[in-house]
């Protein structure tokens, strides 16, 4: 597979919520229906902002699932999550294509809370977006990572940093209601009891690993875990890019999930698994031992690739998480021989195309072997 020449091919099938068959990779891609429950006891209902509720796109939404031409009903699966602040599933058709391809399993590409197709249009219509731009731009002098692309969770984050936290706890909940929808038999692309691996991507990272280790209704307790470009501590994590955030506005949250978020949220929820998972990967000094137990324990399901010039997700947060025993036995530091960047570790345009298709070739044939 020419890397470059498959993503261009595949962004132009991709049509999102219309179900295709890939002739030549025997492959189709299905949409599926999902309804977030907000009234679900996993999450937060202390949201600071009501009318975040009321994003319809983030309650109700498709998600896609490149699934083998011939299966009929599969009873193993992979779930693929992304990374922050991502409107389009482009850069990760390529990704699904290969995983499911190699592994003969469906993958299963879920939106996290107010990302992907679960965010409103005007998000990314920069003709909208001029006068915040704008406006950012007068108050916080000219910041050279303020972009188009990032303004919107750049001022949603300002606004209220404790959104981090609650579209991460909407994406547990979300997660938790999918896997349990398909351990039960009740999604017709799924047997019941269908074990369920991940693959994750950068924040997606992140999500994964709060997920798993707080492990709601045992629904992971059989699912690998593969990261590539994430895993790290929040601490470590530098979210500042012209694709990702401002630099004002991941001060704010930086500043508030160290200091501010445990005194303001802890007191009301004792006793959750959620919060007390997401509390462990702020800073490496929070319940470390149990956070490298965590990591100890699951070793033998865990794996992944971090990049050498990774600056946003950087592999000393890696180490900071797990410990430096487990994160050099099971997460393999790489570098690639072309300039790339963590948002954009595989360029389609600019770079060798043979290079970027060799190192493409090496992460995901690492990937399917290791979740076959």
């Amino acid at each position: 597979m020419q890397y470059n020449r498959r993503y261009d091919e595949l962004n132009a099938l991709f049509k999102m919520g219309k179900d295709v068959n890939i002739v030549d990779s025997d492959i189709n891609i299905r949409f599926f229906n999902f309804r977030s429950n907000l009234l679900s006891t996993l999450f937060v209902q202390e949201i600071k902002e009501p009318a975040d509720k009321k994003i319809f796109e983030n309650n109700e939404f498709k998600y896609p699932v490149f699934v083998p031409a011939k299966m009929k009903r599969a009873d193993k699966a992979i779930l693929l999550l992304h990374g922050l602040n991502e409107r389009s599933w482009s850069k990760y058709l390529t990704w699904a294509e290969f995983l499911c391809k190699q592994t003969g399993k469906p993958v299963i590409l879920f939106p996290i809370a107010f990302h992907m197709n679960r965010s409103p249009d005007s998000w990314s219509n920069p003709r909208v977006l001029q006068p915040l731009l704008t406006l950012r731009r007068q108050l916080n002098g000219e910041d050279r990572s303020l972009s188009f692309a990032n303004v919107a969770l750049s001022e949603r984050i300002s606004e209220q940093p404790f959104r981090f936290y609650s579209s991460g706890r909407q994406s547990v909940s979300d997660l938790t209601t999918l896997l349990s929808e398909i351990k039960q038999g009740r999604h017709e692309l799924f047997c019941e009891n269908t074990q369920i691996d991940v693959f994750a991507y950068s924040i997606g990272a992140f999500l994964s690993e709060i997920t798993i280790m707080s492990n709601f209704d045992a629904l992971f307790s059989d699912s690998k875990l593969f990261l590539f470009c994430g895993g790290g501590i929040f601490s470590s994590m530098l979210g500042e890019s012209r694709s990702i955030m401002d630099k004002k506005a991941f001060q704010s949250l930086y500043s508030y999930y160290m200091s501010d978020f445990i005194q303001e949220v802890s007191a009301n929820h004792k006793n959750d698994n959620i919060l007390e998972s997401f509390n462990r990967m702020i800073s490496p000094e929070r319940d470390q031992l149990k956070r490298e137990t965590f990591f100890k324990s699951f070793e033998n399901k865990l794996s992944g690739i971090s990049l050498l010039h990774d600056k946003v997700m950087p592999y000393q947060g890696i180490k900071d998480a797990m410990g430096d025993e487990t994160a050099a036995s099971r997460i393999e530091l790489m570098d690639f021989p072309f300039a790339y960047a963590h948002e954009n570790p595989f360029p389609v345009n600019g770079v060798g195309t043979e290079e970027v298709n060799h190192s493409f070739q090496q992460v995901f044939t690492k990937a399917a072997q290791f979740l076959a």
